[in-house]
């Protein structure tokens, strides 16, 4: 059992001093859109969108767990906009297992964007029961949330973006929410046991079953550029989401952030979380997965130290098996039950294993720094970053800097290297990327 305080006689000790880190901007596409309300308003003058809402039907519209930008304001547009055809607008959570897979659980993940009853003007029907609607060739039931089952249609928001456990023409996007968000437990862990190997094409068949039994009307599709900021909205009918979504998921992936370095030694990531990633950090930036064998990645990590867990994320680490040292806070922070939930449904246990707990941020970086194999800590290569949405500001270590030097084009110093400061407890206390004295 882990402690208060944990006493491990390391040979030689932690106290070494850290490298010097320097603050860094990569420099990424800057195009997003500066007004969503007219946007979402300029997309349901679509023909065919318009004719699919019928005044006084009770239209379902379905949410997710991730952390989206602009989520409250874009779901806020679609519900107005539906009202203003007559349609009769509800919010239902649209998450698999996501929220400690319980319904109050789920309503609360909706709650922490900013999607609640009265910011609104809907109610949100929030249930872990489900219909079976239908079934797959081999038999396989096919669930949907009983709410949005019983409505006269259904629309479903969600950010069109790699996934972090699979490869396909389809990855995070309408189609998974169409089959394992909107099959809440029982559904998401039906399709899981098949192995998320088979899901390039078991999801898009979930979809279609879903799509030939109820009346899905659309689904609206987010792309974010690499400043985690909304750079396109688009209202895809339900007959186009197989044409369409795949033609997004590539612009997705060119939009992505990234670290632009081919190897690194130690990589700090501030917070870890369910709104920064299904995976708690994105394995398509650190180049790692728990849940994938043969994970094709151009970069390559050694040690990963995570350091906290957003509040956003109601204590789900899911995916903090992933990194190789963390910190007693984190530990404390972490809630097993949203945790397992999680990664048992999605039969990845690995994203549950806990790394290697130190009292603190200062031990835990020194452990990642000395445990680098025939390397000295002065010739370190270390990546401090925020979190893994956010990677235009950065901080690394001087043997990174010729690096930059040689790709300045995308790359920019911005300051002088800087030691780590901790406070008493060994805690960082200040970001020098943001030049404000926060607690991490």
């Amino acid at each position: 059992m882990i402690g208060e305080n944990i006493d491990v006689n390391v040979a030689g000790g932690l106290s070494f001093p850290l490298p010097k880190m320097s603050v860094i901007r990569q420099k990424f596409n800057t195009d997003k859109i500066e007004n969503i309300k007219k946007r979402v308003a300029e997309e349901f003058l679509n023909p065919d969108i318009q004719t699919s809402i019928k005044p006084g039907q009770v239209i379902a519209v379905g949410c997710g767990s991730r952390g989206i930008a602009n989520i409250s304001e874009i779901v806020l547009s679609v519900i107005n906009e539906l009202k203003a055809r007559g349609a009769r607008p509800f919010i239902f959570p649209c998450m698999g297992s996501h929220g400690s897979a319980t319904a109050e659980g789920q309503k609360n993940v909706l709650e922490s964007y900013g999607i609640t009853q009265d910011s609104m003007g809907v109610e949100i029907r929030s249930s872990m029961d489900t219909l079976v609607i239908g079934s797959l060739d081999d038999g396989t039931p096919v669930y949907m949330d009983q709410h949005a089952a019983k409505a006269d249609g259904v629309v479903v928001v969600n950010r069109i973006k790699p996934h972090t456990s699979f490869r396909g023409e389809i990855e995070s996007g309408i189609t998974k929410m169409l089959s394992i968000g909107i099959g809440k437990i029982v559904g998401a862990t039906t399709y899981h046991r098949q192995g998320m190997d088979t899901f390039p094409v078991l999801l898009p068949r979930v979809r279609d079953c879903h799509l030939k039994a109820k009346n899905i009307l659309f689904g609206v599709g987010i792309l974010e550029n690499a400043y985690d900021q909304t750079s396109h909205i688009e209202i895809i009918e339900a007959s186009k989401i197989a044409i369409r979504e795949p033609e997004l998921q590539v612009m997705a992936k060119q939009k992505m952030p990234r670290l632009m370095f081919s190897d690194i030694d130690v990589l700090i990531i501030d917070e870890m979380g369910k709104n920064i990633s299904g995976a708690g950090f994105d394995p398509n930036i650190t180049g790692r997965s728990r849940s994938v064998e043969n994970w094709d990645a151009e970069l390559k990590i050694n040690k990963i130290v995570v350091l906290s867990l957003s509040k956003e994320s109601h204590g789900n680490a899911t995916g903090i098996g992933g990194a190789d040292v963390t910190t007693m806070r984190l530990y404390k922070d972490l809630d097993v039950s949203a945790t397992y939930a999680n990664c048992i449904t999605s039969m990845s246990l690995g994203g549950a294993a806990i790394p290697v707990v130190m009292n603190n941020d200062r031990e835990a970086i020194a452990l990642a720094i000395k445990t680098v194999v025939r390397v000295q800590p002065e010739n370190c290569k270390i990546v401090r970053i925020k979190n893994t949405l956010s990677l235009e500001t950065i901080e690394v270590s001087q043997p990174l800097v010729e690096t930059i030097r040689e790709n300045s084009e995308k790359l920019e110093i911005i300051s002088d290297p800087k030691s780590f400061a901790f406070s008493s407890t060994g805690d960082l206390i200040k970001d020098q990327r943001t030049n404000e004295e926060e607690q991490v």
